[in-house]
This record gives C-alpha cells, structure tokens and sequence, in this order.
C-alpha cells in the first residue's frame, strides 16, 4: 500500500486502498503531477488538452 491519497473517480470516495472500498473499481492518485520548469513535453501536453 502506498503513503499517498487515492480517489474514485465514480464514487469520489478517499482511500489509501487501490480499488475503491464502496464500489471495487480502481482509483488514482488525487495529487496533480509535480511541476518542472524544465519540462521538455509540457508545450506538446498543452496543444493536446486543447484539442
């Protein structure tokens, strides 16, 4: 088990756990990815949200 919060994007339930307590379906991590500012893919990963 890791140390870092996870969520269900169904049910929007917190858990540690990597599937959801209520439901069974897996979670993802509820942090946002660390920001670089030398991030050599982040132009390309904003043209494709975009779209």
């Amino acid at each position: 088990m890791s140390g870092r919060i996870r969520q269900c994007m169904a049910d929007h339930i917190y858990t540690l756990s990597p599937t959801c307590p209520a439901c069974g379906r897996p979670t993802s991590v509820a942090h946002p990815a660390r920001f670089s500012p030398e991030d050599k893919y982040g132009r390309y990963r904003r043209m494709a949200k975009h779209d």
